[in-house]
């Protein structure tokens, strides 16, 4: 049985050793992040071929994802780094204070237009909620408030408004050209932080494209606002990250966990991956194993259905990176043993517009009704393998295609798996033979096993997938 759950653990610090990067792809690691928020340009660049580098020496193809740091919607520093906060006291936000001129009565702010945002009886919530200000009033640059919740408060800590409403625009300065940082190492997927509506994701994915980057557009959903107009984001989007720090801010912890099993569940019946992501196993940040709860938080995403979950300093800055994704790796593998996972009745009363989208379906439905050991879609983009993976299915489903851009698209998508393969042969039998072959020699299939074979009449034609045969494997003819 493999892992059909993907794996995304963020680079950083703890990774750049490469013997931790070593064991970090043999834990089962299928795609990094590379946290733009933190580092230089050239630095990222490094570490994103240093990991395809290791990945190659350990024959694995693993997938990079690169994600924007988005508006810093943050305060300034404090003269002495922290101040603490009393319940019932007053402090300010004050856009007019120095940045590193913060004391106990107020702190300056990044972001320069929020008095503009905010007005008397709007929340605040410093620090991922941790803090809470209610807004008394606004005298031009100062934001006067009173402190709900206290606590330590220290430089640089964020700022969410609850309910969402801030004006600051998803992508900024930095993002543009961190967009072409990312289009020159060859992202497999760009994440773009805090959209507002599709116009953000069609324009991150314009600056992309113009910047020569070919790879797949995420939405990270951590805006209140973004939810009202969820179907556009996610239509706009080739995946969405379900972001659960700030999103669970804004709204409210109580409101996330429905919300996240809504978002899953919306992505997939529009075609859509969807990533699972923030504080799913934070307590390895310091220990060895997780907590029973970071264990059932991370089972329920698997059996909603996600397509990945995700790491973030649990590997990027952690004691035990591997560890970590050990963890998630036998978590997802007894969750997927549930039938839950393995039943859908996905797209079962709709209908096609795509023949090879059809044809992906009907492999699907036979192989889950029928005694199939493996899926092997030759394929140029990808796209069958995408929609094959919408069902829940416990059959492995091999992306074979010639592309590497293909094979790192298709690390993401759940119960895919990239193999290197020419699918541009004209004789389709030799073909046949050629990937059964190769799934053989992978110990995928053995004699006996019976295989779904998709491909196209046109081989090498993107979109042209339009035929299914099942083959019994030792009696091919």
């Amino acid at each position: 049985m493999q892992r059909r759950t993907k794996i995304l653990a963020t680079l950083g610090p703890a990774t750049d050793d490469p013997k931790v990067m070593d064991k970090v792809i043999e834990a089962g690691v299928d795609v990094v992040r590379i946290n733009f928020s933190h580092g230089e340009a050239q630095e990222h660049i490094e570490r994103a071929e240093k990991v395809r580098n290791r990945a190659r020496a350990h024959g694995r193809q693993v997938g990079v994802l690169c994600d924007l740091q988005g508006p810093k919607i943050r305060i300034e520093c404090f003269k002495d780094g922290k101040v603490e906060l009393n319940e019932g006291g007053n402090f300010i936000l004050d856009a007019s204070c120095g940045s590193k001129d913060g004391d106990a009565e107020r702190v300056g702010i990044a972001y320069k237009q929020l008095p503009e945002d905010v007005s008397r009886g709007d929340t605040l919530l410093l620090d991922d909620g941790r803090l809470v200000l209610w807004v008394d009033n606004v005298e031009g640059p100062r934001i006067n408030c009173r402190v709900v919740v206290g606590g330590v408060l220290s430089n640089r800590k964020g700022i969410n408004r609850q309910g969402g409403g801030l004006s600051a625009p998803a992508l900024t300065e930095k993002d543009r050209e961190d967009i072409k940082t990312a289009a020159q190492m060859e992202a497999d997927y760009l994440a773009i932080s805090f959209p507002r509506t599709a116009a953000d994701v069609n324009e991150a994915r314009e600056l992309f494209r113009a910047a020569g980057g070919k790879g797949s557009i995420v939405a990270k959903i951590e805006r209140a606002e973004a939810l009202e107009v969820i179907e556009e984001i996610i239509a706009a989007s080739d995946a969405i990250m379900i972001a659960r720090g700030d999103l669970g801010v804004e709204i409210g912890d109580a409101a996330l966990p429905p919300v996240q099993k809504h978002l899953i569940r919306l992505a997939r019946n529009m075609n859509r991956v969807v990533i699972t992501a923030t504080q799913m196993m934070e307590s390895m940040i310091e220990n060895q194993i997780p907590t029973r709860a970071e264990v059932f938080d991370v089972a329920n995403a698997v059996l909603d259905g996600t397509d990945a979950i995700m790491l973030s300093a649990e590997t990027a800055t952690g004691k035990y990176p591997d560890k970590a994704v050990s963890a998630m790796h036998r978590v997802c593998m007894e969750a997927e043993k549930q039938r839950i996972a393995t039943t859908s009745d996905h797209r079962i009363n709709s209908e096609f517009t795509h023949i090879d989208e059809a044809i992906a379906m009907a492999a699907m439905y036979t192989a889950n009704h029928l005694k199939v050991k493996a899926i092997a879609a030759l394929t140029e983009s990808g796209s069958t393998t995408l929609w094959m993976s919408r069902i829940s299915s416990g059959i492995p489903i091999y992306a074979m295609t010639r592309h590497v851009e293909t094979r790192r698209k298709v690390t993401l998508f759940r119960g895919v798996y990239p193999v290197s393969f020419d699918v541009t042969s004209d004789d389709h039998a030799e073909l046949n033979r050629e990937a059964i072959d190769e799934l053989r020699r992978r110990g995928a299939v053995r004699d006996g096993d019976q295989v779904i074979i998709t491909k196209g009449d046109l081989l090498g034609v993107h979109g042209g997938t339009n035929a299914m045969k099942i083959v019994k494997v030792g009696e091919m003819v």
